[in-house]
């Protein structure tokens, strides 16, 4: 029988039962500050200084936690497992992003792939995008996940299970995005658009969340594959593609390029979003919305740089898809705390949670919510009012997001 494992709380070793949760940990060194724990008076964080919930698995051995007692009893916080029990939408998040890794490992032995690692656990740590140094270094951990999904069999699996994952969540509606242009040569367009969608609609049919997908067009492409896929997109949003975005590194590669792309989605009244204010400026923003159309800003974290842009955005609504965790390890914030999420939510700009990518950036969408809690200070309400914003932002037609809306608002109420 394995042993007990030995952590670090308040830079002293405790050991603890394997399972046991972060409580038990702060327990086993001192007994009042888990009461603390239990009150709101105190809360942990790990070794990066990230609030963890007490009742987390500690994890592994080595694992190192700091227990921050507050200067007052506040308002008792939000577990995760509460948020967790929350009906939720998600607007952002890349399908190549949120693979299972035991479902790669599988797909790499199926395909002769080799990959960094050959357990879950290890492989999940060496897809980690925690230490990367920028935004082009944190997108090259998708060559791997990529490198699997290179079949008709491979992409309609994936996507299946990532609407199961979600769902699981209490996830009622996601838009999941990808690039189909990524899977060629080994497959045309057509069996890079259909695999996904058959994978999403048997999900849909067992799980009862509903799902969008996002054709991503790539910066770093010729303008002329842009305007490819706009044109794919558009004859397959009868299937359930629901708009078009453009994605990958920012600087340097400007949306303006792709407007042809665009364009042409727009004639066709379909929805279109766009990557910007991540790996590049306020300019880089300014561009989407004005050069391109864009009705939903992916990110748009430095959107503060411009105030004039900003009180525009406000003004039209323009959603906002904000990733706190993803933003960090891409390093568009230096620190979570300096995260613009709270200033943009009180002056009123709809802002959404998202993953961008559950495996690389680790997290689930409770994290997210979970973080936006415990370390920007949003309140119950505040994080209800981002999760409708992200249901009215949906691209869905009205009929529909109306029956989304009261749905998670019935949920919520019964929370």
């Amino acid at each position: 029988m394995a042993g007990p494992l030995r952590v670090f709380v308040n830079e002293r070793p405790v050991d603890v039962a394997r399972g046991a949760s972060v409580r038990d940990a702060v327990a086993a060194l001192d007994g009042a500050l888990a009461e603390l724990l239990g009150d709101g008076a105190a809360y942990v964080t790990d070794a990066t200084g990230r609030p963890v919930d007490a009742g987390d698995p500690v994890g592994e051995a080595g694992a190192v936690l700091r227990v921050v007692v507050t200067a007052r009893r506040g308002p008792p916080r939000l577990s995760k497992e509460v948020l967790r029990r929350w009906p939720k939408a998600e607007l952002h998040v890349h399908l190549d992003g949120c693979l299972r890794p035991q479902t790669m490992l599988e797909l790499a032995r199926a395909q002769g792939i080799r990959l960094p690692a050959d357990s879950p656990e290890t492989l999940r740590a060496a897809l980690s995008v925690k230490d990367s140094r920028s935004l082009e270094e944190y997108l090259q951990k998708y060559v791997y996940t990529l490198a699997v999904m290179q079949t008709p069999e491979a992409l309609e699996r994936v996507a299946y299970e990532f609407v199961v994952d979600v769902a699981a969540e209490h996830v009622r509606y996601v838009e999941v995005r990808y690039s189909p242009l990524l899977h060629r040569p080994a497959l045309t367009l057509a069996q890079a658009i259909e695999a996904p969608l058959r994978g999403i609609k048997r999900a849909e049919a067992e799980t009862g969340t509903k799902v969008g997908l996002i054709v991503c067009a790539i910066r770093t492409r010729p303008p002329a594959e842009s305007l490819e896929l706009a044109r794919a997109a558009v004859e397959y949003r009868s299937a359930g593609v629901v708009a078009f975005d453009l994605a990958g590194a920012e600087r340097g590669h400007p949306a303006r390029d792709h407007r042809a792309g665009f364009a042409h989605v727009t004639r066709h009244g379909m929805a279109c979003t766009c990557h910007a204010g991540e790996g590049d400026g306020a300019r880089s923003i300014d561009e989407a919305l004005h050069v391109c159309g864009a009705q939903r800003i992916g990110h748009g974290t430095r959107l503060g740089e411009d105030s004039a842009l900003l009180a525009e955005v406000i003004e039209r609504k323009i959603p906002l898809e904000m990733c706190l965790t993803s933003n960090l390890h891409t390093h568009t914030v230096a620190a979570m705390a300096d995260h613009p999420f709270t200033r943009y939510l009180e002056r009123g700009a709809v802002v959404t949670l998202n993953t961008d990518g559950r495996l690389m950036d680790g997290i689930t969408l409770t994290d997210e919510y979970h973080l936006a809690h415990t370390v920007l200070g949003l309140t119950k309400d505040q994080l209800a009012r981002v999760m409708l914003n992200a249901c009215e932002s949906a691209f869905l037609p009205d009929y529909e997001k109306v029956a989304l809306i009261s749905r998670v608002q019935n949920e919520l109420e019964a929370c």
